[in-house]
């Protein structure tokens, strides 16, 4: 028999599948010995007052043991005699693109311009030795995209887009913890992504699907109205080949070569928001001790603490985004002359430092045009504010990957921080009034943001934290118009912009969701041949 059974418990009530079953045989009168397993479905941590408890829903299997995986399996069969299609970017929305496409009966044939995730990693701390960033092979291109080193973060407020679900089960097919599919805040850690992404990669292979790496797309072959395939340099031998096929274009946010040649190419795009702001770091025992009220942090058995802040500054957001409980901030340009911020975790969240994006909403319309148009006109105007923002910020870095940066409470009452707190950043800090040389769309609604988060949280808002510019890619600046049924490109068939890079996802989840809708609708193209 099993029974499901919701209970709010203790944090060490909750720490392990042992301890639940002993407080669920204790509190609903069963005998302990006829609990053969007890299986976590659903998990969050109510931290609101200042007794914490953990909210479980768990499968208790009495007089009986489970019979299947905590899982659910997704068959992928041999493709490699079916027609093929390109998947450009092995990022979520490629990997996930790809592993539908051999799903439904086609092969696909991935083209990444970076390395895979091994190689990758070699380049990435190369970026602290020696201050230069390869531009193919970076914290945003390579195997498995901008999220492969950069947290791993699994949670998503976009069900709506489609089966979150689904995404998450295939990572566990792959090697990730089955707790991903309790938390409610799952994440699977910058440790052990890698080698999830790499299983993903070899079932694709093993399918019959193929996977070519530093093999950057230059041009999409157009014949009429349609996309039947495209070009690509292979950077390891210098040579131009070409692949023939519909094309899935997965390249991420940070592919600002294609919104070029799209925008050269008369390929329709659109300026899109975004938001761009600082990564802010706290010691994590202090946000531990914020938000668990507890002068002596989270103790033994909870992990290290989230928070998550939202409010409007003239008519514009301000809000905490991607937060790295326990995590480092990372250098994450793509090119020279540029400085650009992210975060992430391992999977143990075990730093001494916690970190989160806080970021102004920035509208096409904001941004002044240099020419009479207006700036919501110009497809790329929202790059090119990104672009020189993140030069700027090079510029004060002083021309290096060392990130400018000001102590908190500083930065909001206009001063110059003398000194600055030890930080996570590996490449080095130092000491910049951010305050002064940011945009003041940005740096203002930015102080005022701060001021409004320290009123809700006590603590917060201290000169013990460090803001470090600047937080730039938290999604495409660029939107590669589709048609909203079809998904194609509203102009050519066969042609599918997919996930973050071309504006319709925001994360590891949603994008891997919207490859597999391009997939489908992919699939029913070809089949309409």
């Amino acid at each position: 028999m099993t029974q499901e059974i919701q209970v709010r418990i203790l944090p060490e009530q909750a720490a392990s599948e042992q301890a639940i079953a002993d407080y669920i045989a204790r509190e609903k009168g069963i005998d302990r010995r006829t609990i053969n397993h007890v299986r976590v479905l659903k998990r969050s941590i109510d931290a609101r007052q200042r007794t914490i408890f953990v909210n479980i829903t768990a499968r208790v299997y009495i007089n009986e043991v489970p019979t299947d995986d905590a899982f659910v399996h997704t068959e992928y069969k041999d493709v490699s005699a079916c027609k093929r299609v390109i998947v450009v970017g092995e990022g979520p929305g490629g990997l996930f693109a790809a592993l539908r496409l051999i799903e439904l009966g086609l092969r696909p044939v991935i083209l990444e311009r970076g390395k895979d995730v091994h190689e990758r990693k070699k380049d990435l701390a190369a970026i602290t030795k020696t201050q230069k960033v390869d531009g193919e092979s970076n914290y945003c291109f390579g195997e498995g995209g901008a999220g492969a080193y950069s947290d791993g973060k699994l949670y998503t407020r976009s069900k709506k887009r489609g089966p979150t679900e689904k995404i998450l089960n295939v990572f566990c097919q792959h090697g990730a913890s089955t707790s991903i599919l309790a938390d409610a805040h799952p994440h699977i850690g910058t440790d052990k992504l890698p080698r999830v992404i790499e299983n993903m990669r070899n079932t694709i292979i093993r399918c019959g699907g193929e996977v070519h790496f530093q093999t950057k797309m230059t041009r999409l072959i157009i014949q009429g109205n349609e996309c039947v395939g495209c070009e690509a340099v292979n950077l390891a031998m210098n040579r131009e080949e070409q692949y023939r096929g519909p094309v899935i274009l997965a390249t991420g946010h940070s592919a600002r070569d294609v919104y070029r040649y799209l925008a050269s190419a008369k390929i329709e795009i659109e300026a899109k928001a975004l938001a761009m702001g600082v990564r802010l770091e706290h010691p994590s025992q202090l946000i531990d001790q914020i938000q668990y009220h507890n002068k002596n942090g989270r103790g033994k058995y909870l992990p290290a603490a989230e928070y998550s802040f939202v409010t409007q500054v003239d008519g514009r957001g301000v809000y905490s985004f991607c937060m790295c409980p326990g995590g480092f901030v990372i250098p994450a340009a793509t090119g020279p002359e540029q400085i650009v911020v992210n975060g992430m975790s391992p999977s143990n969240r075990g730093t001494q430092w916690s970190n989160s994006g806080i970021v102004v909403e920035i509208h096409p319309e904001d941004i002044k045009a240099k020419s009479k148009e207006s700036a919501s006109s110009e497809p790329l105007a929202m790059l090119d504010f990104q672009e020189q923002l993140e030069k700027t910020t090079w510029q004060q870095g002083n021309m290096k990957q060392t990130a400018p940066a000001q102590r908190m409470v500083d930065f909001v009452n206009g001063k110059l921080s003398y000194d600055l707190p030890k930080s996570s950043y590996a490449p080095g800090l130092v000491s910049s009034p951010l305050h002064f040389w940011m945009p003041k769309q940005i740096s203002r609604r930015l102080q005022e943001g701060f001021k409004k988060f320290g009123s809700m949280s006590r603590g917060f808002l201290t000169n013990e934290a460090l803001l470090i510019a600047t937080e730039t890619r938290t999604s495409s600046p660029v939107r590669i118009v589709r048609d909203r049924e079809t998904l194609q490109h509203v102009r050519i068939q066969g042609l599918f912009p997919c996930g973050e890079g071309a504006g319709y996802a925001g994360g590891i989840v949603s994008a891997g969701v919207d490859g597999e809708r391009c997939a489908e609708m992919c699939a029913e193209f070809v089949a309409s041949k």
